[in-house]
């Protein structure tokens, strides 16, 4: 039941059509995990807090950063340094007394994550990789936990609804059913890469927390078997259907930074590719050696930090040929070092020698060279 506080927190819950007393307590019943308290995990936690879910479990190991607070509305800028996971209690409980939390600050792995999604009804999904999205994934299917999704990018968000359990005990489609293998590397670069509209991850992490309550509850129609696509610029949004596949058979965990790798030929199996770390460049700067450095980060990038390298963004290198140096070594270079790779690979294809990426990018010269060189 609840008590006199929470019929007055909840009692505009209570005057809706179809939401009564019976889905308020099944909210307060309720044990749903968040999967990382970043973008989609703020507006995720906040809605569940204040809705009333009795208790949600937090997994995030890492710090609020000053480039967050963009679009992670849970942290302010006097939290900066301190664990996400230690931020997001404090302003959680006090939003909602009523609620417990509990928190796992390690890393989800193969190891740990049977272990703890078992312990809750539902997972909302707001990772922002492919080896922990395959991993929840599969470890929601092999503990029979419904997995909420939802994801990012740049200007556009998906929702759905994965391994929900129907009344005859058969389970929906699941994330493998709609993706059954990762896109290749850099395809889809992160946040970090490719940026996101901040007001974007609290569309989507609203949407997100939206479908946790209908199913909670049992109001409504939940985007089970579907994937809503939302358009940002556009304001747009469709729905199409999906269905489970014959051949989608998750039998255990496995190595999902491997398989998110080696299915996509990583940066590691790119044929011939050669990379030089930042030691090396740097004792070819003191030695005055003859190469040509190229950056292929975004002009924005370029002007916050770089090491005076030629700028040739990623998307216009194949048309910049003209402007690489065919008698000497050239280093070609981005923010980690994901980019670079995919730019050396594409000029080796089309003919060029002596090529080679720097491993780390930008990120690994600020830190074992010159820490002057802002990180972002």
């Amino acid at each position: 039941m609840l008590s006199s506080q929470e019929y007055k927190r909840y009692s505009r819950h209570l005057n809706l059509p179809q939401f009564g007393i019976e889905e308020q307590v099944k909210l307060k019943k309720a044990r749903v995990l968040v999967v990382g308290a970043g973008g989609l995990g703020s507006p995720v936690l906040l809605y569940l807090a204040a809705a009333g879910v009795g208790t949600l479990g937090i997994i995030d190991g890492d710090t609020v950063a000053l480039s967050n607070l963009q679009r992670q509305i849970l942290y302010t800028t006097d939290q900066i340094g301190q664990y996400k996971i230690e931020a997001a209690v404090d302003r959680l409980k006090n939003l909602n007394t009523d609620i417990d939390i509990v928190c796992h600050t390690e890393q989800l792995s193969n190891e740990n994550a049977i272990d703890i999604i078992q312990q809750y009804d539902i997972v909302a999904d707001g990772s922002d990789n492919f080896p922990t999205r395959y991993l929840v994934n599969d470890a929601c299917v092999l503990t029979g936990r419904t997995n909420v999704y939802a994801s990012l990018f740049r200007f556009d968000g998906q929702v759905s609804v994965f391994n929900y359990q129907f009344d005859d005990h058969s389970y929906s489609a699941n994330y493998r059913d709609l993706y059954p293998t990762p896109p290749p590397e850099g395809k889809i670069p992160d946040c970090a890469h490719g940026g996101v509209l901040g007001v974007l991850a609290g569309v989507i992490g609203s949407m997100q927390a939206l479908e946790v309550i209908k199913l909670i509850t049992g109001i409504g129609e939940p985007l089970i078997n579907k994937l809503l696509l939302y358009e940002a610029l556009g304001n747009s949004m469709r729905t199409i259907k999906y269905q489970k596949r014959a051949t989608t058979n998750i039998i255990k965990l496995i190595d999902y930074h491997h398989f998110c790798a080696a299915d996509n030929k990583s940066v590691k199996n790119m044929s011939g590719l050669k990379e030089i770390t930042v030691q090396e460049l740097k004792e070819w700067q003191d030695a005055n050696k003859s190469f040509q450095l190229i950056d292929v980060r975004e002009s924005h990038e370029f002007e916050f930090a770089n090491i005076g390298g030629e700028l040739m963004p990623l998307s216009t290198i194949m048309s910049s040929i003209d402007k690489i140096k065919e008698d000497i070594p050239k280093v070609v270079m981005c923010r980690s070092g994901q980019r670079s790779a995919a730019a050396v690979d594409a000029l080796q294809k089309a003919g060029l020698d002596h090529i080679y990426n720097l491993k780390g990018g930008i990120l690994a010269w600020s830190r074992e060279i010159d820490n002057s060189i802002p990180q972002y």
